[in-house]
C-alpha cells in the first residue's frame, strides 16, 4: 500500500515538499487521536461487563449471599487494576521479550511509546478483570473472602498475563490464534476442589437446584454484558481507521470493525433462541434464566472466530454451542460439579468450542485483513486445510495444562490451609451475615394491614433496621 507521502507528492508538485510532509504528519496524527478514542472507548464498554457480571452473579446466588458477591465484583475490578499496572501488562506486553512472558513495563514504565499507549493498558486490563469476575462466580456462596483475595490477585497479576502473551502479544508463541485464556479452566478446578455447596445434591445423589433470588437482575447482568462485549469483540482491532483497499474504497478496519459486532449479535441471538426451546423440551418450562447463560454461551464462543467467519457461520456457532451447554450441564450434574453460574460449562465449554469453530469457518480473506499478512492457514471448511485446525487444538491443551499447574496447586494449599471454604454454619446461615455484617435486603409480611406497607402487606426493611429492632425487643 503507497505511503501517504508517495499518495499526495504527486498531486502537490516537487515543489511542495514542505506541504506534503506537513499534511501527511497532521494525517498521522489525526489518524492516532481516532484510534486511540475508538480504543478507549472499548475499554469502557469492556469495563462495563464488571457490572454485567455483578448483576448476574448477585442474581444467580440466594439472597443471604448477595453482600458477598457484590464485593468480590468490586475487588475484581480495585485489585485488579493494582495487580495488572504492576505485573501483569508487563507479563502479557512487555516487549522485547520471549515467547514465554514478558518482561519490561512493569509499573508502566516506559509507556507511553509507539503501540502502548495508556488507553492500551486500560483496555488490556479491563479484559483482565473479567477473567477474575467469571471465576468468582463459579465457586460462589461457599468460599472464603481470604481466598478469594488470594487467586483473584494472583489470576490477575500472572496466569491471566502469561496466556495473553503467548496470544496476544506480537513476541508469544501462539500469537496467530485467539481464544479467551485462562477463564477455560480455572473455573474448574476452584469448584473441583471445594465441592458443591451443602444441599445441592440429595443423599441419593440427585440434584437439588438452589435456585438465584432475582431473576431480573440476571436479566439485566445479561443485557449489560451483551452491550459490554461489543467493547470486547469489536475493540479487540485495537484500531479502526486501517484500509484494506485503494482509497475511496469500502472495505476497511471500519468495516470489519462492524462485521464482528454482526457475528457477536448473531451467534449470541440464536444460542439464546436454541437453548429456549431445547430447555423447553427438556423441562417442559419456557426458563429466563436458561436463555440468558445460552445467549451468554453463544457470545463466548464466538469471540475465538468474531473477526474472521462470516454472519452465517456465527449462526452455526451459537446454535452449536447452545447443545454444547445444555449437554455440559446435564454432564456436571451427573458428575456432581456445582457452578452456581454455569462458568466452566458456558466459558470453558462453550469457549473452547468457539476456538474449534474458529479452525472450521475462518475465510481466508479476513485471515488476511485481519493479521496483514499473506499466506495464514485458514478454516478447514474453507479450503485451509488442518493446519489451524491443529494448531487450536495445541493452544486448547497448552493453556489447560498451563492453568491446571498454576491453578490447581493454589486452590490445594488454600485448601489444606484451612482458607478456602467456610464452615458448614456459615454457608447455611449465609456470609452476608456471618461475614458481612448483615444482609443485602430483607423482606418481611406484615399482616397488620397499616397503611402505607404496599399491596398485600408487604415492604422492604434495611438490614441495619431489622438488626436494631432484634436488640432493642422489636422497637426501632
Amino acid at each position: 500500500m503507497a505511503t501517504c507521502v508517495e499518495t499526495l507528492g504527486p498531486l502537490l508538485g516537487t515543489a511542495a515538499g514542505n506541504a506534503t510532509g506537513y499534511l501527511c504528519n497532521r494525517f498521522a496524527d489525526t489518524t492516532s487521536a481516532v484510534d486511540s478514542t475508538y480504543l478507549l472507548f472499548s475499554a469502557y464498554l469492556v469495563f462495563a461487563m464488571q457490572l454485567g457480571f455483578a448483576m448476574l452473579c448477585a442474581g444467580s446466588v440466594r439472597a443471604k449471599n448477595t453482600m458477598n458477591i457484590m464485593l468480590t465484583n468490586v475487588l475484581d475490578a480495585a485489585a485488579g487494576a493494582l495487580f495488572y499496572y504492576l505485573f501483569g501488562f508487563a507479563f502479557a506486553f512487555g516487549a522485547p521479550s520471549n515467547g514465554f512472558i514478558g518482561k519490561h513495563f512493569f509499573g508502566l514504565k516506559q509507556v507511553p511509546q509507539v503501540g502502548f499507549d495508556y488507553s492500551f493498558f486500560l483496555f488490556q486490563w479491563a479484559f483482565a478483570i473479567a477473567a477474575a469476575g467469571i471465576t468468582s462466580g463459579s465457586i460462589a456462596e461457599r468460599t472464603q473472602f481470604v481466598a478469594y483475595l488470594i487467586y483473584s490477585a494472583f489470576l490477575t497479576g500472572f496466569v491471566y498475563p502469561v496466556v495473553s502473551h503467548w496470544i496476544w502479544s506480537t513476541d508469544g508463541w501462539a500469537s496467530a490464534s485467539r481464544t479467551s485464556g485462562p477463564v477455560l479452566f480455572n473455573v474448574v478446578w476452584g469448584a473441583l476442589i471445594e465441592g458443591p455447596r451443602i444441599g445441592r445434591f440429595d443423599h441419593a445423589g440427585r440434584s437439588v437446584a438452589l435456585r438465584g433470588h432475582s431473576a431480573s437482575l440476571v436479566v439485566l447482568g445479561s443485557f449489560l454484558l451483551w452491550f459490554g462485549w461489543y467493547g470486547f469483540n469489536p475493540g479487540s482491532f485495537l484500531t479502526i481507521l486501517k484500509s484494506y483497499g485503494p482509497p475511496g474504497s469500502i472495505h476497511g478496519q471500519w468495516s470489519a470493525v462492524g462485521r464482528t459486532a454482526v457475528t457477536t449479535t448473531l451467534a449470541g441471538s440464536t444460542a439464546a433462541l436454541t437453548t429456549l426451546f431445547g430447555k423447553r423440551l427438556q423441562t417442559g418450562h419456557w426458563n429466563v434464566i436458561d436463555v440468558c447463560n445460552g445467549l451468554l454461551g453463544g457470545f463466548a464462543a464466538i469471540t475465538a472466530g468474531c473477526s474472521v467467519v462470516d454472519p452465517w457461520a456465527a449462526i452455526i456457532c451459537g446454535f452449536v454451542s447452545a447443545w454444547v451447554l445444555i449437554g455440559l450441564n446435564a454432564l456436571s450434574a451427573r458428575l456432581k460439579f456445582d457452578d452456581p453460574l454455569e462458568a466452566a460449562q458456558l466459558h470453558g465449554g462453550c469457549g473452547a468450542w468457539g476456538v474449534i469453530f474458529t479452525a472450521l469457518f475462518a475465510r481466508r480473506e479476513y485471515v488476511e485483513q485481519v493479521l496483514g499478512q499473506t499466506g495464514r492457514p485458514y478454516g478447514l471448511f474453507m479450503g485451509g486445510g488442518g493446519r489451524l485446525l491443529g494448531a487450536h487444538i495445541v493452544v486448547i491443551l497448552v493453556i489447560a495444562a498451563w492453568v491446571s499447574f498454576t491453578m490447581a496447586p493454589l486452590f490445594l494449599v488454600l485448601n489444606k490451609l484451612g482458607l478456602l471454604r467456610i464452615s458448614a454454619e456459615d454457608e447455611m446461615a449465609g456470609m452476608d451475615q456471618t461475614r458481612h455484617g448483615g444482609f443485602a435486603y430483607a423482606y418481611h409480611d406484615e399482616d397488620d394491614g397499616k397503611a402505607g406497607h404496599g399491596v398485600g402487606g408487604f415492604m422492604l426493611k434495611s438490614a441495619h433496621s431489622t438488626q436494631v429492632a432484634a436488640e432493642t425487643g422489636g422497637h426501632v
